[in-house]
């Protein structure tokens, strides 16, 4: 498996964040808008504060009868964020999220949040490289120029 860095150049950076302050509403109404599962939440200073996810809103707003429009972002949030950086290995990323029961890990480079993962992210790109071994392997075995003509020099 590859680093993290080698994820985010294929699926960009785009990280999507909302203030604590704002409602679970309007939460909801920015994962859809960016067809993503969770959303950063940020302070002021847009330092990490917690992560809004689609199962915080299963777990915590639906199943305890919460309004969605007077409810805050702050008070269904989860608020143990769990980091990665670039250099880390996707098979790294897999373990600390098995382990602490995860999703979404946003990515730190000096400080700064320079992306985001998701098991979906990291299944796809398995997937991805599990095909790219399986049709070299293919044509190794076979070899690469199976049923092509050989052309002789003339």
């Amino acid at each position: 498996m590859g680093l993290v860095s080698n994820l985010l150049e294929y699926k960009g950076n785009d990280v999507y964040r909302i203030s604590s302050k704002e409602t679970v509403f309007t939460a909801l109404e920015l994962l859809a808008k960016h067809d993503v599962g969770a959303l950063m939440v940020v302070d002021k200073n847009d330092k990490i504060v917690g992560v809004f996810s689609e199962r915080d809103y299963a777990r915590k707003v639906t199943l305890l009868g919460k309004s969605s429009k007077k409810t805050k972002v702050k008070e269904m949030m989860t608020t143990t964020v769990y980091f990665v950086k670039p250099e880390n290995y996707l098979r790294e990323c897999l373990e600390l999220m098995t382990k602490k029961r995860t999703r979404h890990l946003p990515v730190m480079k000096d400080d700064k949040l320079v992306g985001l993962v998701s098991i979906g992210d990291i299944v796809n790109r398995i997937i991805s490289e599990q095909k790219t071994m399986i049709k070299d392997l293919e044509g190794y075995i076979v070899g690469s120029d199976y049923g092509s003509e050989i052309q002789m020099p003339s």
